[in-house]
């Protein structure tokens, strides 16, 4: 990825804990004296053990004198899009220009929900994100401006309250929509090292500055913010060593803000005074270097679209059981488009479905030979934990039986997803795929009751002998027929609409 350029800034991530507010407000005044960026809080109104992000951003900008603030990142699902710009600008206004506005598309919809907010699905957060983001613009523009969305409007109603700056959007995004969203029409990315980690932000940057370019806008206008920890997956060693790994993503991923997660004045002030310092001398040297391009790239040529290169796995007929638990000369089939292009992006959602079926397929072979361990009574209950990795079980028995609900919980977890989010998200794309949809959603019910039923087998294996292991393997090679199955079925009928569509 490119380096977009940008002059680097660097700030604090402070957890507003109420029952410290005294030493976040401390921590707060202290990023203002050690000449610190940002300071930013998270946003979780149904925390009952958080301070109100806003009333928080609002005594830090009173109490501080050139330190920025900003949300990292507003639930919106609780936070109304015209209340939301109206108090962004307000405290623009009365702080100077320091309120920047992270803002995210809502997330633990539960807690949302028993708040009184929305639930809505994948799709539709991000549907309303992107209204949300028109209507807030609205609101701090001079001229009056009309939105007609589905999930927010602004009709009649009057804007004008300008911010004392040209506040900046930034995004907390990782999904394909959301990434997309972010080149589109934010001012800034503001992801977390623990969701986004290194590796896997050249992706991320290449679907930003590819819906950038087909905007018309240059990627180089979007700020790169990164959420930063030390230790457990963030940055390791010494000071200068972290910022070797900042500089490293800032020329190689075009990171230009780094937002450290802090909980006392020591990681602050070696934040501010030995990393940050040091960080940006390794980058201006480099940027300095006559081997470095006179200028950085601002524009990203869309990747080279192809046919469709992912292919379903085959089903080739073989069944452990004589049981049928369908008819699958019943099933219905969508037509399928051979002949249009399809970019790597787009091709890797359903190369996506293909892996996670990869690893459930994986999980059953494990469990196929974990019941003939047991049978053959060859495994040392220390043996099995160990196979089992982290797993605290100590009979060979029990070892089974938990590995199987394991897997039972993800592929429910698995098919609940597309119960809900994907296959009505398809459905909506392309109303020929309804007959498809609906026949593997009945298929996910008929699999609810095969892992039910193993879950039953493996209850009365415990204590019991060879009779109750012969009812387990019977009940598993049910469900492992079902599943083959099932999952061929669905990577032939989706992995071309995903293409088109993706997961929404």
């Amino acid at each position: 990825m490119p380096d977009y350029g940008h002059e680097l800034q660097f700030g604090a991530f402070i957890p507003p804990v109420a029952a410290q507010a005294g030493e976040v407000i401390e921590l707060s005044r202290l990023a203002d004296v050690v000449g610190l960026d940002l300071v930013t809080f998270q946003d979780h109104p149904y925390q009952p053990s958080f301070l109100d992000t806003w009333t928080l951003l609002a005594v830090v900008a009173a109490q501080t004198s050139s330190v920025r603030v900003a949300p990292n990142v507003a639930n919106l699902p609780l936070r109304p899009p015209v209340v939301l710009a109206r108090s962004v600008a307000t405290l623009d206004v009365l702080s100077g220009g320091r309120v920047e506005l992270g803002l995210g598309a809502g997330a633990f919809w539960d807690s949302i929900a028993a708040l009184g907010g929305p639930s809505l699905g994948p799709g539709e957060s991000v549907d309303a994100l992107d209204e949300a983001i028109d209507v807030i613009r609205a609101v701090w523009a001079a001229d009056e401006r009309e939105v007609e969305g589905r999930y927010y409007r602004i009709v009649g109603g009057k804007g004008g309250l300008e911010p004392a700056h040209d506040v900046e959007i930034w995004l907390g995004a990782y999904k394909p929509r959301m990434l997309a969203l972010t080149g589109r029409k934010a001012d800034g990315w503001l992801p977390s090292i623990g969701y986004a980690p290194p590796d896997d932000l050249p992706a991320m940057q290449a679907r930003i500055d590819e819906a950038a370019v087909a905007a018309g806008r240059s990627p180089a206008e979007i700020r790169r913010l990164y959420n930063v920890n030390v230790g457990g997956g963030g940055l390791q060693g010494s000071p200068g060593e972290c910022a070797e790994q900042l500089a490293a993503l800032a020329l190689g991923h075009g990171i230009d803000t780094f937002i450290l997660a802090v909980s006392s004045a020591d990681d602050l002030r070696g934040f501010a005074e030995e990393v940050a310092p040091a960080t940006r001398e390794l980058v201006e040297a480099e940027r300095r270097s006559p081997e470095r391009p006179a200028e950085t790239p601002t524009r990203v040529e869309a990747p080279a679209a192809s046919p469709l290169a992912v292919q379903p796995t085959p089903d080739d007929g073989a069944r452990l059981s004589s049981e049928r638990f369908w008819d699958e000369s019943t099933r219905p089939s969508a037509q399928r488009d051979d002949t249009s292009l399809y970019t790597p992006d787009q091709q890797a959602a359903g190369r996506h479905l293909v892996d996670v079926h990869d690893g459930l397929r994986a999980e059953l072979e494990r469990i196929h030979d974990l019941l003939e361990q047991v049978g053959r009574g060859e495994a040392d209950p220390r043996a099995v934990r160990s196979l089992l990795n982290r797993m605290t079980i100590r009979q060979n028995n029990w070892a089974v039986g938990v590995h199987c609900q394991a897997y039972c919980r993800i592929l429910t977890g698995h098919h609940t997803l597309e119960d809900r989010g994907i296959f009505p998200h398809l459905g909506r794309r392309d109303p020929q795929l309804d007959a498809v949809l609906h026949r593997l959603e009945e298929e996910h019910e008929v699999i609810a009751d095969l892992l039910d039923r193993v879950d039953e087998t493996l209850v009365a294996l415990v204590g019991a002998g060879d009779a109750a292991l012969d009812r387990v393997r019977a009940a598993m090679d049910v469900l492992t027929d079902a599943l083959l199955s099932h999952f061929a079925y669905e990577e032939r009928e989706l992995i071309e609409p995903l293409a088109r569509f993706g997961y929404a």
